[in-house]
């Protein structure tokens, strides 16, 4: 080479253009989706180049070796593999939310099975991608020359469906990644339309109808923040979970059902993980696991051994298994090929932009044509409106020149005219024919106007746009299939996990807590010994056993008169004959605390308040509110005068009329309207509503809307029913009357409760005796009874509690 055709240059700036360029191709020709279209380009080559082999869904299959033929001769100088395999993923229903391809043979499965060779299989786009290619012939993108200059190519589609969103994209590149995970069609159009009607909309509106992804392969998402985050940044991650249910089987045996997996998890190596899993015993209780999925629908089987804590099970399956893991979300795509981070916003911003030049050109295009129809049908009338001199005038020409010629003088018309005149066939000529030369023109009159019309307002081209969003979603839209789940998995994976279920919590005197299946109490009948509900030290005692739902909240009020709240499935399920767990494992209570008060609730509502009474006589009414946020150290519930004590909490609902009744020791009763109580803070005393005699005490508070009889049971086993009715509504601060006759030998009051006919009853002894009783076997009178025998009891034991089943 001769040495003026040299050009020195310098290593590190040859490598540092040529990394450069490689790195720009890269970004810009494989990696990443344009925020128009979604595609990238082999995706893009692949599409234009069925639709114009005519593969639209109407048609027949063609083997899939000839599409990759006609896209790397034409289109993409790249090898086959890089085609085929784009191809196959356009056709797979577990990788694709709304699929490009329909796929005929096999193209691979969700096991990470690989899709026949190309010679095997056929293809054809699928109906939403003939969308994405609607109206290209329309002049409405841009093209460009293919890489021999020998064909164009789109640069982009017109793609009439947000497909960057629904379908998503994953890809690296140099320096830089996409993550973008699928969306739901009906949500995206959603917010597409609600960014058309409101341009000033912000992002957060937005994220409010585009709240999560929604993968093809179903499953939970837990929590929203990961994916807000995403919407806001570009950036963010979701925790995505499997779906599985629990089956009972016979035995106490149970079984764990997957039915949908988390996007992108390779069911195959996901069951040989599990597996793994269960011999290193990281997985416990599991005694079999099997693969039944067919072509109905997934379903992996664990079934677990008899007894198993389910719950136990499950958080260690989502600790050591891909059954739960996360999506990273990395919204980076190509804006006028530079790379972008997006937020949803700009995403759909970006995406509306293009539709709106698309439907612009589309429009142009249609007024160019309909003004050129237009055009020759006015000529075409002007012959047949004198069709015997036009006839004269071509009869009497030599040739078709001179023909043309002669009309364009005599009519004063165009070439393309006296063109169109000299071609019309002498059918036009009759009557139907020439009326229907009319309705064309006044048709084409009006869609030049209505295009104009269109064109000249920017506000008409986006209700277009609208009108077309909501017919695609009218044909394409549909439900979810992953779940949200709203809250995070640190505030609900055991709640989740656990099913809801009625269940027995007993505290004990020394402050053991344990909770028991309901079915753990058989029936009895009245006056029998009972049996033991709890293994108890000489000097402890039940005090409190009341029924509740696995999914509730506990609000556990102390004699101090603080409060602190436990979730029933965080306190352990026991056996009958076990103690359970101490309360001060718990929950922080000091010394000489004990728990005076248990309520049970689902929720908490602005429209619900807690009553408090203290063994003085005492009330005081809090909306329950105030207790949301309830410190793991508890929270003050009242303030207590010095030798008082609270004794019970009750929940009331609204301001409205709701009696609750007090009891004594000493076996004296007030009923009172708790809506007339003022509402009060967390920390006020209260005012007196009873007043007591001697060294009376409180001992309980019921509702009085929850049954129609009041039962009153003594510390020596004897209890009555007695009728509401026989109790007045009476004023604060009142003595009330009787609420059964007391005699020595059958003890003092020591637990009521507001019981229906069809209640059962559980009575708990300080020795650990539980009795479960039909409530319709304790004879109900007046006042003025002295009760019958509940529960015999032992030499020195004696009833601590009670609780109503229904």
């Amino acid at each position: 080479m001769p040495s003026d055709q040299i050009i020195p240059v310098t290593i590190e700036d040859e490598m540092r253009d040529s990394y450069i360029d490689y790195a720009m191709s890269v970004i810009v020709s494989r990696a990443l989706p344009d925020v128009r279209d979604g595609l990238k380009p082999v995706h893009r080559r692949i599409l234009y180049a069925m639709d114009n082999i005519g593969l639209t869904p109407d048609k027949a299959f063609k083997k899939s070796a000839t599409i990759v033929g006609d896209v790397l001769g034409k289109y993409h100088p790249h090898g086959d593999a890089s085609v085929y395999d784009a191809l196959v993923r356009m056709a797979q229903d577990f990788n694709l939310r709304y699929m490009l391809v329909q796929g005929h043979g096999n193209f691979g499965s969700v096991d990470g099975d690989p899709a026949a060779a190309y010679r095997y299989t056929e293809a054809r786009m699928t109906p939403i991608a003939v969308q994405l290619l609607e109206d290209i012939d329309k002049e409405t993108v841009d093209f460009r020359e293919n890489f021999d200059n020998s064909l164009k190519e789109p640069i982009v589609l017109p793609s009439k469906v947000p497909n960057l969103l629904i379908n998503g994209s994953a890809g690296i590149a140099v320096g830089m990644a996409t993550n973008i995970p699928p969306h739901n069609l009906s949500e995206v159009i959603d917010a597409s339309v609600h960014l058309i009607d409101n341009p000033e909309a912000e992002n957060d509106e937005l994220i409010g109808i585009v709240k999560a992804p929604d993968f093809p392969t179903g499953g939970l998402i837990m929590g929203l923040e990961g994916s807000r985050e995403a919407y806001r940044t570009g950036r963010g991650s979701v925790i995505m979970r499997a779906k599985i249910d629990v089956e009972e089987r016979k035995s106490n045996r149970q079984s764990l059902i997957v039915k949908e997996i988390p996007y992108q998890i390779n069911k195959a190596r996901l069951i040989e993980q599990l597996a793994e899993g269960i011999r290193a015993k990281k997985i416990s209780h599991v005694s079999d696991l099997r693969d039944e999925s067919d072509r109905t629908g997934m379903r992996i089987v664990m079934e677990l051994s008899p007894n198993s804590n389910v719950q136990l099970v499950l958080n260690q399956l989502y600790k050591h298994s891909n059954l739960q893991c996360s999506f990273g979300i990395i919204l980076l795509a190509l804006v006028d090929d530079v790379p972008r981070y997006l937020t949803l916003k700009e995403m759909l911003s970006h995406y509306l932009a293009h539709r709106q030049e698309v439907v612009t050109r589309r429009s142009q295009f249609e007024l160019g044509k309909a003004r050129a129809r237009a055009h020759i049908v006015e000529g075409l009338r002007i012959a047949v409106d004198h069709i015997d001199e036009v006839i004269r005038i071509i009869r009497a020409s030599k040739d078709t020149r001179e023909a043309k010629e002669g009309l364009m003088g005599r009519f004063g018309l165009s070439e393309a005219q006296a063109q169109a005149i000299l071609e019309m066939r002498l059918s036009r000529l009759t009557g139907l024919e020439r009326s229907k030369l009319e309705e064309e023109y006044t048709g084409l009159v009006k869609l030049i106007a209505y295009l104009e019309d269109l064109l000249a307002s920017p506000r008409r081209i986006l209700d277009v746009i609208k009108s077309e969003f909501l017919e695609v979603k009218e044909k394409f839209g549909d439900r979810r299939r992953t779940e949200i789940v709203y809250e995070g998995p640190e505030s609900l994976a055991m709640e989740d996990l656990i099913p809801e279920q009625e269940v027995v919590i007993t505290i004990s005197h020394s402050g053991y807590i344990k909770r028991m299946p309901i079915d753990t109490y058989r029936m009895q009948n009245r006056g029998g010994r009972g049996i033991t509900g709890a293994t108890l030290k000489e000097e402890d005692f039940l005090e409190h056993v009341f029924v509740t739902s696995t999914h509730h909240f506990l609000l556990f009020i102390t004699n101090f008169g603080r409060m602190y709240r436990l979730k029933v499935y965080e306190i352990n399920e026991a056996s009958r004959q076990s103690k359970g767990t101490a309360l001060i494992n718990l929950i922080p209570i000091e010394q000489g605390e004990r728990i005076s008060s248990v309520v049970s609730l689902k929720e908490f509502s602005a429209e619900s308040y807690l009553v408090t009474v203290t063994s003085k006589g005492f009330t005081k009414k809090t909306s329950l509110i105030q207790y949301i946020n309830v410190r793991k150290t508890g929270v003050c519930a009242l303030k207590l005068d010095k030798g008082d004590e609270l004794v019970a909490g009750r929940i009331i609902t609204g301001t409205e009329s709701q009696n609750l009744l007090l009891v004594s020791r000493q076996g004296r009763s007030i009923r009172f309207d708790a809506g007339k109580l003022r509402p009060m803070g967390r920390q006020a005393r209260g005012n007196r509503t009873m007043i007591l005699r001697g060294d009376d005490k409180i001992v309980e508070m019921v509702d009085t809307l929850t049954g129609d009889e009041l039962l009153v049971v003594t510390t020596k086993g004897f209890g009555t029913r007695v009728p509401l009715t026989e109790y007045r509504t009476q004023g604060r601060r009142g003595m009330g009357v009787r609420a059964m006759n007391l005699i020595d030998r059958k003890g003092e009051v020591v637990a009521a409760a507001v019981v229906k006919p069809d209640d059962e009853i559980i009575v708990v002894t300080r020795e650990g005796q539980i009795i479960r009783l039909e409530g319709s076997k304790i004879p109900s009178g007046s006042r003025m009874r002295t009760g019958n025998i509940l529960i015999r009891l032992s030499e020195g034991d004696s009833v601590t509690s009670l609780a109503i089943l229904r």
